[in-house]
């Protein structure tokens, strides 16, 4: 590693994973953190606990805002384990001058995900530094979950499981990049910012058989795909004519020289789901309205391989290697 923090080790691919295993599991190392879970499972398998901390700029997009994010991103890294939202805390720290209208607006979008979860914000802490000292405001979101389904994990993948995602992917990172840039564009772009939970309970409510989920964030469906290789120790195949591509990212993604693939996004997630069950759990996705374009993009086909191989139109193949270097700071 390098003597000093880039940019590049807050991306969710192989920069980031190399600070986190190197500093933070090197010296916090147990049992329950070495599982390397969207959440922890704790309390003998009754509860689901996660925490995550938000930065994005700016802070209101198409699509969503900073407090929509830090409640959609909590609330949904349990339900990727089976988890309904119930209990978070919320942090911020604001720069001296904020406007109180925009806070106001901030709390309201936090509100809203919240009813959508079921969840209610228990406990929290506020700070406020000198102008200069962060950027505009920065939230902190902790939450506990009840267990509805157990068992989920990104451990368990086998070659009996074929891999999904619930919609069309990249739309966050390609929204937050016209964002920033302030590019003007005539379409309908706009950030999956969205809770999964709805999702997650009505295919645990239809007896899916749900090996592994996994909300695609920093690093994108590369980075999901290539963390379950390692951890499950298999060889995953991506068909890439499969992969739900929406016309304004594939055309941001061939302007900036961007893989679709590795772009953030934050109402997106990965399935691994038993080969008997993964039509009817396509056919459940698609019953929501942000999810018209669920699908089976892979299938697992050896063990002890550890890789990704993306095989294209064109009938050749590639590694789909884990994202290194940072697309985008402060995605989310």
């Amino acid at each position: 590693m390098n003597k000093y923090i880039r940019l590049a080790q807050g991306n969710g691919g192989q920069e980031n994973n190399e600070l986190i295993q190197k500093v933070f599991y090197k010296a916090f190392k147990n049992e329950i953190l070495e599982k390397n879970e969207d959440a922890a499972i704790i309390h003998d398998g009754e509860l689901a606990f996660s925490t995550d901390s938000f930065t994005v700029s700016p802070l209101f997009f198409a699509g969503a805002d900073i407090g929509k994010l830090a409640v959609c991103g909590t609330c949904n890294d349990l339900a990727m384990m089976g988890a309904k939202p119930k209990y978070l805390t919320c942090s911020v720290v604001i720069e001296e001058g904020f406007a109180v209208s925009d806070l106001k607006s901030i709390v309201r979008s936090m509100k809203e995900e919240l009813e959508i979860n079921g969840a209610i914000v228990v406990g929290g802490d506020t700070k406020v530094v000198p102008k200069g000292s962060v950027d505009k405001i920065f939230i902190n979101t902790t939450g506990i979950g009840e267990i509805i389904k157990k068992g989920i994990s990104s451990n368990n993948i086998t070659t009996e499981d074929l891999i999904l995602v619930n919609r069309d992917i990249g739309c966050h990172g390609a929204t937050i990049f016209v964002a920033r840039e302030e590019i003007e564009m005539s379409s309908s772009l706009k950030s999956d910012c969205a809770s999964l939970y709805p999702q997650v309970k009505a295919l645990i409510d239809a007896d899916i058989k749900i090996t592994a989920l996994r909300d695609a964030t920093r690093g994108g469906v590369s980075a999901v795909l290539n963390e379950w290789a390692k951890q499950s120790d298999i060889c995953i195949e991506v068909q890439e004519l499969k992969l739900p591509i929406s016309d304004e990212v594939r055309g941001i993604c061939e302007i900036l020289g961007f893989e679709p693939s590795e772009l953030a996004n934050e109402g997106t997630f990965v399935l691994a789901i038993k080969k008997e069950d993964a039509t009817r759990a396509v056919e459940i996705l698609k019953r929501f309205e942000n999810s018209s374009k669920a699908c089976i993009i892979a299938k697992v086909t050896h063990k002890n391989k550890q890789r990704v191989i993306l095989n294209s139109l064109w009938g050749t193949s590639r590694f789909l290697d884990t994202p290194s270097g940072e697309l985008l700071p402060r995605i989310c």
